[in-house]
């Protein structure tokens, strides 16, 4: 099995012949109009090639074999993802995972493949979520339902995209030696592979112990030592403000 680099687009064959080599993919590389070597099973090629994949080669046998990628000059590494979904599995859905926390672990898969892995700020997630289902046909996004009051967030930051709610029991593995760190990425990646709940949103009523973590993190962020009330520890923990929103105006009000 192997996957075909065959376009006369600079941009996208330099984009993706790097992508290709830096993940140790074996790839071998043809002029467009050429016939395809044996054993081809994707082909990537750039949209503004005159050549179409189907031209490529005189065997008709073997063109029903080739599964075809268009890839975009702006974001190789998507068409890449898709080669190597199609070449392991056949099924290029994208799917994200999400471990939920301060710091979230996050795993991108196409089909089976896990193509991505994130461990970002809690503010930083809806963003990176929304970049890697950009452009992707029937993605979604599975959140694990631990860590309760980051999780509702982070349905109610990513409304415009398919969320299901799964259940977490039993995702985090055990780490041995030198695996430290990656607890939260594993984790992302077996929530992706569980099936859970459609949800639209997640309507949460925090704990007297929540909003006295949230009421705790004002004060240790603040200068002069002072803690936000409870009011608006709520309004923080609904989402309705950020922790550093709700500090001025807990300052501005004396």
């Amino acid at each position: 099995m192997t996957v075909v680099v065959a376009t006369a687009d600079f941009e996208v064959y330099h984009g993706v012949v790097n992508e290709l080599r830096d993940r140790g993919v074996t790839f071998t590389t043809v002029e467009p109009g050429d016939p395809l070597p044996d054993g081809a099973t994707v082909l990537i090629h750039a949209e503004s090639d005159e050549d179409t994949p189907e031209a490529v080669t005189d065997d008709p046998d073997a063109r029903a074999d080739v599964e075809t990628v268009v890839a975009d000059p702006e974001n190789p590494r998507r068409a890449v993802d898709e080669a190597l979904a199609r070449l392991r599995s056949g099924d290029g859905r994208t799917i994200v995972g999400i471990d939920p926390g301060t710091r979230p672990g996050i795993a991108v898969l196409s089909g089976d493949v896990v193509v991505a892995a994130f461990h970002v700020p809690l503010a930083d997630v809806a963003e990176t979520v929304r970049r890697e289902v950009e452009d992707a046909v029937d993605p979604v996004v599975r959140i694990g339902d631990g860590a309760r009051l980051q999780g509702a967030q982070l349905v109610r930051e990513l409304e415009d995209a398919p969320v299901e709610l799964v259940d977490e029991t039993g995702t985090t593995p055990y780490l041995g030696t030198g695996a430290r760190g990656m607890g939260d990425v594993l984790a992302a990646v077996n929530i992706a592979r569980l099936e859970g709940k459609r949800v639209e949103g997640r309507d949460i009523e925090p704990t007297a112990g929540e909003l006295q973590v949230i009421k705790n993190k004002s004060r240790e962020r603040a200068d002069d030592n002072r803690e936000i009330d409870e009011e608006l520890a709520r309004r923080v923990a609904a989402g309705d403000l950020t922790l550093e929103e709700a500090m001025d105006e807990h300052r501005n009000g004396g």
